[in-house]
């Protein structure tokens, strides 16, 4: 650590809010790159950044100065995506929100191993599914058809169609939410920081 970030973590540690207000400015932006790249939901991205630099001001004592900053505060942001993760379970709107960055995940262009690990993740929840339903999800949720479209392609009712979606989200969200895979995610985007 160089002498005068040790110094704006010396008077951090001491409530000097300039310091405070230093150390934002140093770290806010790339941690909240990581948050969202997590998340992938800008909102909650924010809120979670103004959580950590809340957590860094209360427990500014317990700033160990002989140990880098940067590590101890990527823990305070991972420790709140795993609590999103954790409330993100029990919260039933939210689960439909992560099933949809799910979906954006499957059809998007990033390359690197957490991008294939969530494809991997979603792929196996699809594999879960019986055929119709598959087909169903696939044409709504991943090709952005209507349910009037995908019933006219598969033969079959729009009310079937919003049945067999509700039966396959719920089927997803359940082998997502219940996958240590979920786990590996969070920890491979601790390691790449």
């Amino acid at each position: 650590m160089e002498a005068g970030h040790e110094q704006v973590i010396r008077l951090l540690k001491e409530g000097d809010t300039a310091a405070f207000g230093q150390i934002y400015d140093q770290y806010s932006g790339m941690l909240l790159a990581k948050i969202l790249r997590m998340v992938k939901d800008t909102s909650a991205a924010e809120e979670l950044l103004q959580d950590v630099f809340l957590k860094v001001w209360s427990n500014k004592e317990k700033i160990d100065s002989n140990q880098s900053f940067k590590p101890w505060l990527y823990a305070i942001a991972i420790n709140g995506v795993y609590d999103y993760y954790r409330k993100l379970s029990r919260d039933t709107r939210l689960q439909e929100e992560m099933i949809n960055r799910f979906e954006e995940f499957y059809n998007s262009a990033e390359d690197d191993s957490i991008f294939e690990k969530r494809r991997e993740l979603l792929d196996q929840a699809l594999q879960k599914l019986p055929s119709q339903r598959l087909a169903v999800f696939k044409l709504c949720r991943i090709e952005g058809k209507s349910y009037q479209e995908a019933a006219l392609e598969l033969g079959i009712s729009a009310s079937t169609v919003s049945n067999q979606l509700v039966q396959a989200t719920k089927t997803i969200k359940e082998y997502i939410f219940n996958s240590k895979t979920l786990m590996f995610l969070l920890i491979s985007w601790v390691i790449k920081t």
